[in-house]
Order: C-alpha cells, then structure tokens, then sequence
C-alpha cells in the first residue's frame, strides 16, 4: 500500500522577494485550534510499522514530516491509508489550519512478511525519519537506502549507525551522515547497547521504538555528556507502554523487553512546540490567545513554554478547555537551561530580542545539529536586524537593541521562519525569505499567522 498523498495546503513563500511578515497594529486576541503533534504522529507512525494488529491514528498532523514518515514505513511494507473523516475543520471562530482540509484518520497494517527488493526512504529534513526509520529498516527483513535533503547529509548519525552495527545490522553510511543503507534481516538478537546521543535523545528513542522486536529484548544505555530533550524520550517510553511493550528506567538507561507490539488507536495531542509562536505573540504585543485543547498531562517538551511564559512576564492559566496567555507587552529577559526543551529556543530567543533586559539560554549546544546550525542562524538573522546576540559554547547571550526591518533568511527551518514572524510582529518591514518551510510541520502557517494578526488592533 502507498501513503496517503499530501493534502496539505501549502502557504504562500511571498516569491522571490520573500514573505513580508505583517506587523500587528495593536494587541492581538485569538484562539488558536492547532492541528497534532508531529512527534506524536511520528512515533505512532514509526510504532504502527512494527506492530502486531493495525492501528488507527485519529487527528494525526498532516505535514511534510510525518508525509514522509508515513512514505518512508510504506516504503518498508506497511500499509497506510486514509480512514473515515472525523469532520471538516471547520472556517470561522478560532484561528484553525488547515482550514480547507478535512481531518482525516490513517490506518496503519504493519509491515508484512513477504521479502522485498531494496527500496528508497525519502528522509527530507526530517531527524525523526532519518532516526526512527533506520532501526526500522532494521526488523523489517528489506534493503532501505535512506537519503534526504542537502542539509539533511549535514545531520549527524554515527552513533545510531554504530548502535545497528553492535547489535549486527549490516550498514553502509557516507562518514556517518546520509546517505545509509540499512540491510534489514531477521531481528537482532538485541541486549545491551551502548549509544553516545549527547546530540540527539532521538538516537536513543529510535533504538527503544524497535527494541521489543529484538530476540532478548534491548537495553540502550546513554554514554557521553548530558542528554538533550529528555522529555522526548519520555515520550516514546510511554507510546510503547501504550502498546502493551514493558519498559523499564534507570539512571541514563532504558530496557526493552521483548514481545509483541499491540495495533493503536489514539488521537493525536495538538502540537505544543508548534503552539510557541502564537502564544510569543501575547506576549509581543501585549494581547491575549487561547490555545484550544492544551492537554493537562503530556509528555511534549513544548509544555515547558508555560514556565518560559511566566518568566518572560506573561500571565499563563491552564483550564480544562485550553491555555491562555496573556501580557501587558513588557517582555523581560530570562536566564534558562533549554536542554530539556531545545526546540523552543528560536520562538523564545525572539522574545529575548523584544525584551527590556538581556538574556542568556544555555545547555543547548546540540542545536548545531538540528535542520541548521541554530545558533549562528539566530545569531546572524536576530543581528541581520540590528539585534546583538552572541553565540557561547553551549548558548545564546542575546542583549536587546532597537531593531529595523529587513530579509530575515529561513535556512530552510522552520523554526527559523517562524522566528521571522514573531519579530515582525513589533519591527516593519521584517521579510521572510522562505515562509513555506514552516509546511515541514504546521502547513497553513502563513494563513493562520496572517490570521491572527488580523485580530489585532
């Protein structure tokens, strides 16, 4: 079976002479519908493969990331394909996106028996494809060549690759980067692997989404310097508990037990991460947005913007319906470790460039290996604007300035373009160069951005 095609809808890029982000005429107030986690949909996705039964994804999130999760398992064997329509999303009210697109479950047949000639795996710039996929590839019983976009060879690998190695996966890889093949067999054996993820937590998620397929089970211990994001591993110890797989914890160490992997049925959280920059803008212009369906309980590091919030000046109340932030527009400079969190750097330096007093974000050095070196691109954009940020070993000291308008360059990153957007929201005349990579993970961006913009004033 093929993936489902993407049904998207894509915002517009502005053309060659970039997106200009529009600037908010006074406090915004908006509620905000968002459409599911990417991490989430991934790991369901990546889980759904190797499973016993077929699972159901309600409300999973429909972006270039989880497209190519989704062709990248099809590729490997498994089914996927639309289910029944859980309704139209509907147009007026909250700021929702995509408007225009039905939301639509995805049914998942795991990777089946029969043996297959080698096959390609389109990674884009995906770190959840080109992590989670390989392991995959692994228990699949299929040759998997993996590749993706220019930056994506950038991306570091090794310690994965070499996990696969140690346990007797035969790999080919370019140096540790992309392009790798994979040559899936009958699961490994499994026991204890030892992984240095000090770059990436997603080196050891992907070996534990696997481990339960391995003869013995699998043991992933963490060696190396302090572990980045660990509530994203957090998260998939607890999606393999959802499936019925045992999971032990210790310090910086992981056990697997084997056995069967049970089908899924699970609706996909909104995606929190991507919530970052529409509750920033409460806080830039001094308004109000509610974010709708805010969970009580997750695993999403992107939660951890409530206290980020709080600190920066914002009133922040979580309630059963959802999350509300709002601010009276001063924005004050906050000293933070993100390494639990590093994703939300960019939305938070942002702020941090707003802001009346300096600030310093640490313990996120590992974002120089992320969709592009994050750290000089904000040091250089933010500065591009007239911003003084410099860049530390493991951070940012960013102090703030009188900012201008200018060409803010996405690096083809999402959380790039997004920072662009909430910039412009106090400085005119700000212009993204690529808004539509912002489509890897919240397609519609612009039209929701513009959206509630609009509610300002």
């Amino acid at each position: 079976m093929t993936a489902p095609a993407d049904t998207g809808r894509r915002g517009p890029g502005g053309g060659p002479t970039g997106w200009p982000a529009p600037t908010a005429a006074g406090p915004v107030d908006a509620e905000i519908r968002l459409p599911g986690s990417k991490s989430l949909t991934n790991r369901y996705l990546a889980l759904a493969a190797v499973a016993t039964d077929v699972s159901r994804l309600r409300r999973p999130l429909r972006s270039r990331d989880t497209l190519l999760m989704a062709s990248g398992i099809a590729a490997l064997g498994a089914g996927v394909q639309d289910g029944a329509a859980a309704g139209p999303a509907g147009r007026g009210g909250p700021v929702e996106g995509p408007a225009d697109v039905a939301v639509v479950d995805w049914v998942v047949t795991p990777i089946d028996e029969a043996p297959a000639g080698p096959v390609e795996v389109d990674c884009g710039l995906a770190g959840t494809v080109m992590r989670f996929l390989p392991p995959v590839a692994a228990v699949s019983g299929r040759r998997a060549r993996f590749d993706g976009d220019p930056r994506a060879r950038r991306r570091p690998l090794r310690p994965l690759l070499d996990a696969l190695r140690w346990l007797g996966v035969e790999v080919e890889d370019a140096g540790g980067f992309l392009p790798a093949t994979v040559h899936g067999g009958p699961p490994p054996r499994g026991g204890l692997v030892e992984v240095d993820a000090t770059e990436s937590s997603q080196f050891v998620s992907g070996l534990l989404l696997v481990g339960a397929r391995c003869r013995e089970g699998l043991t992933v211990r963490h060696r190396g310097g302090p572990l980045p994001s660990r509530p994203h591993i957090a998260m998939t110890v607890e999606n393999l508990r959802d499936c019925g797989v045992v999971v032990d914890e210790g310090d910086d160490e992981w056990r697997v037990e084997p056995g069967p992997v049970g089908g899924l049925d699970v609706e996909v959280e909104p995606d929190l991460s991507n919530a970052g920059p529409f509750l920033a803008a409460a806080l830039a212009t001094g308004g109000r947005v509610r974010v709708l369906g805010w969970p009580q309980y997750t695993t999403q590091a992107g939660d951890l913007f409530r206290d980020v919030l709080d600190a920066m000046g914002a009133d922040v109340v979580l309630d059963r319906t959802g999350l509300t932030v709002s601010s009276s527009g001063t924005v004050y400079g906050v000293d933070l470790d993100l390494r639990e969190a590093g994703e939300i750097t960019p939305t938070v330096a942002a702020l941090a460039a707003l802001a009346e007093s300096p600030s310093r974000l640490r313990g996120i050095g590992h974002l120089r290996g992320h969709e592009t070196d994050r750290l000089r691109a904000l040091a250089d954009e933010i500065g591009g604007l007239g911003g003084d940020v410099r860049v530390l070993d493991d951070g940012l000291e960013i102090r703030p300035r009188p900012l201008h308008g200018g060409r803010f360059r996405s690096h083809a990153d999402h959380r790039m373009a997004t920072t662009g957007a909430i910039l412009g929201l106090r400085v005119p005349g700000v212009v993204v160069d690529d808004v539509t990579t912002t489509a890897k993970t919240l397609p519609d961006f612009p039209r929701m951005w513009e959206a509630l913009v609009g509610a300002s004033g």
